[in-house]
């Protein structure tokens, strides 16, 4: 199996019309505030884990619109948060007792800035905070687990900025990001999560053809993300992609503040589950939490892996042997893609 190939510049004016067709059809709850019912939530499928990956766009923000009932009600066996925008670990957030295994990953760049943390059921064996000695780590934004049977990489991957600003320092991340999953591949698959900050097809965002040089839109970052997926030894897979392709407004997980972009259903998908080709057929699907808008601009997105026969990887209750909670900072710039409104 292949990896979704972006769509060609070509394309857009299609992918826009049927993108704007979508929503009339389908449009997007217009929620300002998390739900306080979530009996709409399915169970999930038998024997699987579930993973999901929720930009917050300021942790301690999130918990005063509804954060913690969210995560009371998802209840995931592993919770990835990215702009978390904390200067140290909130001790208190989560009970040790329901997430044993709690990592922070905080900016020491600036206070209030990115910011990465996993809280997890499941008894990591090794933790990594970062790439090795790279100036990008100050930022907070990577945290890489061992599992028994796969490597998860949570990370916020730096925006471009206003102006493009920042483009040649987001193409070095990417560069840097294929080497680390190259070299955990050499001994188990990967899954890839977070905010990667980029709309892979011109069908992954409202307005692609206003937004071709926008951060998160450009040709340089779309090229980046296809060769991330083209991998090494394998290839690697948009799993949301690859299991709904006929989503449109339905698969946009981030809409701007400005501009009143939910309500008027201008969205971007920023937030992804990459997985390596070798657990592909463990991935019993992966949804986007539409109805779960309000603590953040962004929406949960949730993977459900099959559980391996194999598998060491069960919940546990006991503490995290060996493994640190690490220093926090976190983030108010870093705009998500696009930084103009949502346009």
């Amino acid at each position: 199996m292949t990896a979704v190939k972006r769509s060609a510049e070509g394309d857009t004016h299609e992918a826009a019309a049927v993108a704007k067709k979508a929503m009339a059809a389908a449009p997007v709850p217009t929620n300002k505030t998390m739900p306080t019912d979530y009996s709409f939530l399915a169970p999930s499928p038998n024997d699987c884990h579930k993973i999901v990956t929720y930009n917050v766009n300021s942790l301690s923000a999130a918990c005063k619109k509804g954060f913690k009932e969210y995560v009371a009600a998802e209840d995931p066996d592993v919770l990835c948060l990215q702009e978390t925008k904390a200067n140290q670990p909130m001790a208190f957030l989560m009970s040790k007792a329901r997430y044993p295994h709690q990592l922070w990953h905080c900016s020491k760049a600036k206070k209030g800035y990115s910011g990465t943390a996993v809280f997890s059921k499941l008894k990591p064996l090794a933790v990594k905070y970062g790439f090795s000695a790279d100036p990008m780590d100050d930022e907070g934004r990577l945290i890489t687990v061992e599992f028994d049977t796969f490597h998860l990489v949570a990370c916020y991957v730096p925006n471009a900025g206003e102006k493009l600003v920042r483009l040649d320092r987001r193409l070095r991340w990417d560069k840097c990001m294929r080497a680390h999953l190259a070299a955990l591949e050499e001994t188990k698959p990967v899954i890839y999560t977070g905010d990667l900050n980029v709309a892979h097809c011109a069908v992954d965002l409202a307005r692609p053809d206003s937004n071709k040089r926008s951060a998160g839109f450009t040709v340089e970052e779309r090229d980046s993300f296809t060769a991330t997926l083209a991998g090494t030894s394998y290839p690697r897979t948009d799993m949301f992609r690859h299991l709904h392709p006929a989503a449109r407004a339905d698969a946009y997980t981030y809409f701007g503040y400005r501009g009143n972009c939910r309500e008027k259903g201008i969205g971007w998908r920023l937030d992804y589950f990459v997985v390596s080709q070798p657990l592909m057929p463990r991935v019993a699907d992966v949804l986007v939490r539409n109805q779960c808008y309000g603590a953040s601009d962004h929406v949960p997105l949730v993977l459900f892996l099959r559980r391996s026969d194999a598998s060491g990887d069960t919940a546990t209750a006991d503490e995290p042997s060996g493994i640190a909670d690490v220093e926090t900072k976190a983030s108010p710039e870093d705009v998500p893609a696009s930084p103009t409104d949502g346009e």
